[in-house]
C-alpha cells in the first residue's frame, strides 16, 4: 500500500482529473504516457475508494455493441502487459468465459452476435454443449443448448490493477494527490478552470470528472445534473469446494443468462453475482437527492440474500456443487448507473473544457480502453473512433432524476435480457419531451424512443397484430410497413419528424463560419443543401441539412440522436474561431411534419395561395408560407426520395397543421407512415444515414459522398487537407449496394460479409454491412456494406451472414429506385425513367 500525498504540488496544470478510481487513474496513465506534461489527479480519500475496490473485476472481450468491443479488447491487451511495464502484479486470470444459452431464442441471439463479431479481430466462438461441458465440467448440462465462448476473458484484481496504473502514471510524470477534496470549480472567461481545494487553488486548461458516484456532486458545482444513480450490487463468495480444488486448470467464467448471474472461480471456491429484476433491485436514491454522505469511501451496504434468493437457486441448479458450499462473504456495494448502463465519456456540451468519464456500470473492463480513448481525443482534438453511444450529450434536460431512477432499475434488471434488433425499453416513458402530436397518435401506432422523444415506428390498421413483438426474424410490423411504403410510393403520407435537432445560426460571420465548418458550399438565400462536418482527420462527424432562410440567417437540422453532439462541435468552433454569430437550439420549440408521395403537392396546394408548382418551388428550395393560416418554414426535400416537403412550425401548431393536412388529403387517400417505412424508402434510393454508412470511422469519399464535398471551394474547411491526402493515396474500401437472397430474415447492419478469396476455397470475412432492410419495391433484401476496392464492382458475388447462415449477395448499381427529382429530369429530356 502506498503513502498518500496530501498536497497540491503545483498551482497550475494542463489537465486536472477529479477522482482516483480505476477510470481516473487509467486516464492519468494514458495522458502522461502520451507525453502530456502537467497531469494532476485529485482524489478526496484514497485510490480505489468508491466502486473500484469492491468490484468483482470481470474482464471480457464480449460486448453486443460494435466499437465498444474495441474498448474491451484494448483493456485486456493492456492488462496483459501492465505488470511487465510497471513492475506491479495485477492478479490477472484469463481462463476464458462462456455465455450459456438455454433457450432456442438465446441460441438465435448468439448467432446474431457472431455475425456482429465476425469482422472484429476479437476471438469469439459459438460452441456445442459438449465443448461447454469439457471447459466447465461442473455444469449441470440439462438445459444447455449452446455456449458463446471468448478465450482470453477472465478477471483481474481491481485494487492491484489501479495501483499498477498509478505506478505507470507516476513513472511517466503525472501527479496523483490524495487525500485532496475538490470543494468548488470556477470557469474563467478564457475557458480555463480554477479548482478549489482545502489546500489551495489549481488552475487548469481542462478538467475531467472521473468521480464515480460523486460525479453528480462535482457536476452540480457547475450547474449540471448528470443523470447518474448508485445501485446496490451484491456478489457472494464461497468457502473451498473440494470439486473446484481438485481441478487442474481454472474454470472459465460463466454467465447464465436465463438465471441472470455471473459465476467464476475464486481461489478454491466460487464467486457469483446476480442481477435481480427491476422490482427487486435496490437503488440508493437518497444519494441523488441529498448527495453522497461525507466520508463515505471504502464502505459497503448491508447485504440482503433474500433479494437474490431465486438467482442463488438458479446457480445451484446450474452448478450443483454450490449446494454443499458455505457462503463466507457477501459483498454489497454501490455501482453507478446511467439510464442505459453505458458510461458518459467525452467533452460536455454547454461548458467549455469540461470532460467526463462517468457512469461506469462495468468500470474494470472499460477503464483501460476508455482511458486511452479519452486521452487520444484530448490530445488529438477528435475521437479515435466513433462511440456516440457513450457521448455524454445523448442526455439532456429531459433526463430527470425520476427518469434516471426508472431507467437504472430497468437497465439493471435487463442486464441479461435477450438483445433483439430494434429493441425498445419502456421504463420512464414518455419523458417530458413529446412532440405536439404524441397524444393524438400514441394509440394508433408502435412508438420508438429517440433521444427522449416518442416517434411512430409503424401504424396499426384493423386486423394487425399490434404492440411491440421483438424478433430476430420478420415480425408483426413486416406487412404493415409494406403497406405504408406503398402509401408513400403511390399516394401521399405524413410523418412526424419533430425529434430532429434544429438550430438557428445568425450573425455577420455566419456564412464564414459555415463555410469553414462544412465540406459543401454554403446555400444561397432561399436554398437548402446536405452538408457534412468533418473532423481534422477527414472523418464524417455529422450530416446536417443547411438552409439560408434570410441573408446571414440559417437553419441547421440534424438527426435526433446527434442534437447536442453536433451543437457542442459547432459551439466549440465558434469559440475557437472568435466568430461573430449567435446559435440557438430550437429543437424543443419546433415541430416538423413531412408530407411525401406523388400527391403531396396536390394536397398542400389546397391549403395555401403560394404557388407550389415545380417551376415555382423547386427541389431544395426553402421558404416561409402559410398553410391553413399556420406559419411554416417549408423545405422541398424528403428522406423518402419522393416528392415532398418538410414543414417546420411552432410545436403548439402541430395538431392544427396535421389536422388540416389530413383533412385536405381525404380525396387523395392520405395516411400516416412511420420511421420503419422511411428507412425502407431511403435505402431503395441509396440515401446514406449518419451513424450507419458514415460516422467518425468513415471518410466521405469511401462513403460515396463526393457530391457533397467541394474540395475545390476556397474555404479551408475542417478536414480538407486530410481528405486531399486520402484522395491522393486512393481508397482501400468503399461502400457498395447489395441485394440478398434471404428467407424470413433481413439484414439490418453490422453483419459480416464473406468472400471465398482468390483460391475460391476458403471463405473469409472481408467487410461489414452498415444498414439493411427488406425492399418492398424489389421484393428482396437490400443492404449497404463496406468491402475492399478489389471486390467492389457491380456484379460481384458475396455472402452475408445472418443468424448463423450465409446468404448469397450481389453488388448492384445504385440506386434501386430513382428519386423523384431525377425521374422528373429524365422525363423532361424525353427518357422513360425506371421507378
Amino acid at each position: 500500500k502506498e503513502a498518500s500525498s496530501p498536497s497540491l504540488g503545483k498551482d497550475r496544470a494542463d489537465t486536472v482529473i477529479i477522482g482516483g478510481g480505476c477510470v481516473g487513474v487509467s486516464l492519468a496513465y494514458h495522458l502522461a504516457k502520451a507525453g502530456l506534461k502537467d497531469v494532476v489527479l485529485l482524489e478526496k480519500s484514497e485510490l480505489t475508494a468508491g466502486s473500484t475496490w469492491h468490484a468483482a473485476g470481470l474482464t471480457t472481450y464480449f460486448h453486443p455493441g460494435i466499437n465498444l468491443k474495441k474498448i474491451h479488447a484494448y483493456s485486456i491487451k493492456l492488462y496483459e502487459k501492465l505488470e511487465e511495464e510497471t513492475g506491479q502484479p495485477v492478479g490477472f486470470h484469463q481462463p476464458g468465459s462462456i455465455r450459456i444459452a438455454s433457450t432456442p431464442t438465446r441460441v438465435d441471439e448468439f448467432k446474431y452476435q457472431m455475425t456482429r463479431a465476425g469482422w472484429h479481430p476479437t476471438e469469439q466462438y459459438l460452441i456445442t454443449p459438449e465443448k461447454v461441458q469439457e471447459l466447465f465440467p461442473l455444469l449441470n448440462m440439462d438445459k444447455v443448448l449452446a455456449g458463446l465462448y471468448n478465450p482470453g476473458d477472465g478477471h483481474i484484481d481491481p485494487y492491484s490493477l489501479t495501483m499498477a496504473l498509478a505506478a505507470g502514471a507516476r513513472k511517466y510524470g503525472a501527479q496523483l494527490n490524495y487525500p485532496v477534496q475538490v470543494t468548488n470549480l470556477n470557469s474563467r472567461s478564457d475557458g480555463t478552470w480554477e479548482i478549489e481545494t482545502p489546500l489551495g487553488i489549481i488552475q487548469a486548461k481542462r478538467i475531467v470528472n472521473t468521480a464515480g458516484f460523486w460525479a453528480r456532486d462535482i457536476g452540480k458545482m457547475i450547474g449540471l445534473q448528470h443523470p447518474l444513480i448508485p445501485v446496490h450490487h451484491q456478489y457472494v463468495v464461497t468457502s473451498t469446494i473440494p470439486e473446484v480444488k481438485a481441478l487442474k486448470t481454472e474454470l472459465p467464467v460463466i454467465r447464465d443468462l436465463e438465471g441472470s448471474y455471473y459465476l467464476r472461480q475464486e481461489r478454491d471456491g466460487l464467486l457469483f453475482g446476480p442481477y435481480e429484476s427491476e422490482e427487486k433491485m435496490k437503488l440508493q436514491e437518497s444519494w441523488v437527492t441529498n448527495g453522497v454522505p461525507p466520508g463515505f469511501g471504502k464502505e459497503l451496504f448491508e447485504s440482503d440474500l433474500d433479494r437474490i434468493m431465486e438467482h442463488i437457486e438458479a446457480a445451484m441448479e446450474m452448478v450443483p456443487v454450490l449446494r454443499k458450499a458455505d457462503i463466507v462473504n457477501t459483498i454489497s456495494g454501490p455501482i453507478t448507473y446511467s439510464p442505459d448502463i453505458l458510461p458518459m465519456v467525452g467533452p460536455h456540451q454547454g461548458v467549455r473544457n469540461y470532460w467526463v468519464a462517468i457512469g461506469f456500470g462495468y468500470g474494470i473492463i472499460h477503464a483501460g480502453g476508455m482511458g486511452k480513448y479519452l486521452s487520444d481525443w484530448i490530445l488529438e482534438g477528435e475521437p479515435p473512433f466513433d462511440l456516440i453511444e457513450v457521448d455524454p450529450n445523448r442526455y439532456g434536460k429531459w433526463t430527470t432524476p425520476e427518469y434516471t431512477a426508472a431507467k437504472a432499475r430497468e437497465s439493471y434488471g435487463f442486464n441479461n435480457i435477450v438483445g433483439y434488433p430494434k429493441e425498445e425499453r419502456f421504463a420512464g416513458r414518455p419523458t417530458e419531451r413529446t412532440s405536439g402530436l404524441y397524444d393524438l397518435l400514441k394509440s394508433k401506432c408502435s412508438m420508438g424512443f429517440h433521444a427522449g422523444w416518442e416517434q411512430p415506428h409503424w401504424f396499426y390498421k384493423p386486423g394487425d397484430e399490434t404492440g411491440y413483438k421483438p424478433s430476430f426474424r420478420r415480425t408483426n410490423w413486416f406487412d404493415p410497413v409494406g403497406r405504408e411504403y406503398k402509401q408513400v410510393m403511390e399516394k401521399v403520407g405524413v410523418i412526424d419528424l419533430s425529434p430532429f435537432g434544429k438550430f438557428k445560426v445568425k450573425g455577420t460571420d455566419s456564412v464564414k463560419l459555415l463555410d469553414h465548418l462544412f465540406a459543401n458550399v454554403v446555400p444561397k438565400v432561399g436554398s437548402t443543401n446536405i452538408s457534412h462536418m468533418l473532423t481534422p482527420r477527414g472523418k464524417v462527424y455529422a450530416e446536417l441539412t443547411v438552409s439560408q432562410l434570410y441573408p446571414e440567417e440559417f437553419m441547421l437540422v440534424t438527426g435526433s440522436g446527434s442534437e447536442l453532439h453536433d451543437l457542442r462541435w459547432i459551439e466549440d468552433k465558434i469559440t475557437r474561431g472568435g466568430y461573430k454569430v449567435e446559435i440557438e437550439n430550437m429543437t424543443d420549440e419546433m415541430g416538423v411534419l413531412s408530407v411525401a408521395g406523388p400527391y403531396a403537392r396536390q394536397v398542400l396546394q389546397k391549403l395555401t395561395n403560394e404557388d407550389l408548382s415545380d417551376a415555382s418551388f423547386k427541389f431544395l428550395q426553402c421558404r416561409h408560407l402559410k398553410l391553413s393560416n399556420i406559419a411554416v418554414t417549408a423545405i422541398r426535400i424528403s428522406y423518402t426520395g419522393e416528392l415532398g416537403w418538410e414543414l417546420y412550425h411552432r410545436k403548439e401548431d402541430s395538431v392544427p397543421l396535421y389536422s388540416a393536412i389530413m383533412e385536405a388529403g381525404q380525396k387523395e387517400g392520405i395516411d400516416d407512415f412511420g420511421t420503419y417505412a422511411l428507412n425502407a424508402l431511403r435505402l431503395e434510393k441509396g440515401f446514406r444515414a449518419w451513424g450507419a454508412e458514415m460516422n467518425c470511422d468513415t471518410n466521405p469519399l469511401e462513403a460515396g459522398l463526393e457530391y457533397f464535398v467541394k474540395l475545390n471551394k476556397a474555404a479551408d474547411f475542417t478536414g480538407k487537407q486530410a481528405l486531399k491526402q486520402i484522395k491522393e493515396k486512393g481508397l482501400k474500401r468503399r461502400l457498395v449496394y447489395l441485394t440478398l437472397e434471404t428467407d424470413n430474415v433481413d439484414p439490418e447492419g453490422n453483419e459480416s460479409v464473406w468472400h471465398n478469396g482468390k483460391a475460391r476455397t476458403i471463405l473469409h470475412v472481408i467487410g461489414n454491412t452498415t444498414s439493411g432492410c427488406f425492399s418492398y419495391g424489389a421484393q428482396q433484401s437490400l443492404a449497404f456494406a463496406y468491402v475492399p476496392m478489389e471486390l467492389s464492382k457491380v456484379g460481384q458475388k458475396l455472402e452475408v451472414e445472418l443468424l448463423g447462415k450465409n446468404y448469397p449477395a450481389t453488388i448492384i448499381q445504385e440506386p434501386l429506385v430513382l428519386t423523384e427529382p431525377t425521374r422528373m429530369r429524365l422525363q423532361r429530356k424525353g427518357e422513360i425513367p425506371k421507378i
